[in-house]
């Protein structure tokens, strides 16, 4: 599983023109579900996103974390975060698990970071989504993980 995790002061999703998820001061969370990733990596992600100190203290230091903070997650899901570009000039995605697997995942990720007290919103899996956000610091975090470990 990888994760871009961008740090923001918003973000929205829209479909079709119409909106259907955004946030405040929070975590943008581009998220790329690779073949065998589980259930149980979907809660070490969010386990570990929660907690991930990448918002200022009184100092401006990187101290807090989306549950000091009070901020919101957005999560997207984005198998393309797994393109291999090793060969040719067309990235390959069969390191993506399929839709019917991934999804679960996504929901999982998402579910785990409400049930530790982060306010989430979600795109829509399998649409074709416009993302805004405004990234604030800039601050870009990749996450990965493998077998229930960040690696």
């Amino acid at each position: 599983m990888r994760i871009v995790a961008q740090r923001v002061s918003s973000a929205a999703v829209s479909v079709e023109g119409t909106t259907v998820a955004s946030i405040g001061e929070g975590l943008c969370l581009l998220v790329g579900v690779a073949v065998g990733d589980t259930l149980d990596d979907a809660v070490t992600a969010a386990d570990k996103i929660a907690v991930l100190r990448v918002f200022g203290d009184a100092d401006d230091r990187m101290n807090l974390s989306l549950l000091d903070t009070g901020g919101e997650a957005l999560v997207i899901s984005q198998f393309t975060l797994l393109g291999d570009l090793r060969r040719g000039r067309r990235p390959s995605f069969t390191a993506a698990a399929a839709p019917e697997v991934a999804e679960p995942i996504v929901e999982r990720l998402t579910s785990r970071l409400s049930e530790r007290g982060v306010a989430t919103a979600r795109g829509r899996f399998g649409a074709r989504m416009r993302v805004s956000l405004v990234n604030e610091g800039p601050v870009t975090i990749v996450v990965e993980i493998k077998r229930g470990s960040v690696v």
